[in-house]
């Protein structure tokens, strides 16, 4: 029977919830660490309606309403449980949705940003996403993805032996991607590459920024 990644992740975000934004949320703390990046490469090019796919409980979308208040903010997430805790911040100028990443359910042409950190390696059907993310973008609009990518030895132990492992311990993660295939899912998808950066002191992590 093929792993249900997607059982697996709202179970794994259930429990995470109510610590994720704490001072004692583990793995999660390293999550924090990625805004500073998004916003910066978010701040290159102007924006009015951004979806964060993957939200969680919305401790981006927070930081960017306070800094950005005249913008409007579109949170989605699988976990019904991050939702609800976002939606108990009242941010005025934002809405949170319980939904799949891989099939996005917003007209045509609803955004000019979507970001998505630290959640795209949880899709197991990730070319989907891209597909959807693209049909959601504006013309002109950017996708930026703040994930994991690998190659060779280091993608093979991480998607043979890391995530197996931990998925066994109650965890939704499904893959690590090289750049090759990012740039494949991202043509596929109508999407032209415009960066694809190492945050510094990140280890495997990447910027990976398309435009529609």
């Amino acid at each position: 029977m093929a792993t249900d990644y997607k059982k697996l992740s709202i179970s794994e975000f259930t429990k995470a919830a109510g610590r994720y934004e704490g001072d004692e949320a583990g793995i999660y703390e390293t999550c924090k660490r990625n805004y500073p990046d998004i916003i910066e490469i978010l701040e290159e090019e102007e924006f009015t309606d951004l979806l964060d796919a993957g939200c969680g409980p919305a401790p981006l979308i927070r930081l960017l309403s306070e800094k950005y208040p005249d913008k409007h903010y579109t949170g989605i997430d699988l976990t019904p449980k991050m939702i609800e805790i976002a939606r108990a911040k009242n941010m005025k100028n934002a809405e949170f949705i319980v939904g799949d990443c891989e099939k996005l359910p917003f007209e045509d042409g609803s955004f000019d940003a979507i970001v998505c950190s630290e959640s795209f390696h949880h899709y197991p059907n990730p070319g989907d996403f891209f597909k959807s993310a693209a049909r959601c973008l504006r013309s002109g609009g950017r996708l930026i993805i703040r994930d994991y990518m690998a190659d060779g030895a280091v993608k093979w132990f991480a998607n043979h032996i890391e995530m197996p492992l931990v998925n066994l311990l109650g965890h939704g993660d499904y893959g690590v991607h090289n750049e090759a295939e990012l740039r494949k899912m991202a043509g596929d998808a109508g999407l032209t590459v415009l960066k694809i950066s190492r945050p510094t002191g990140r280890g495997f992590k990447v910027n990976f920024v398309c435009r529609k």
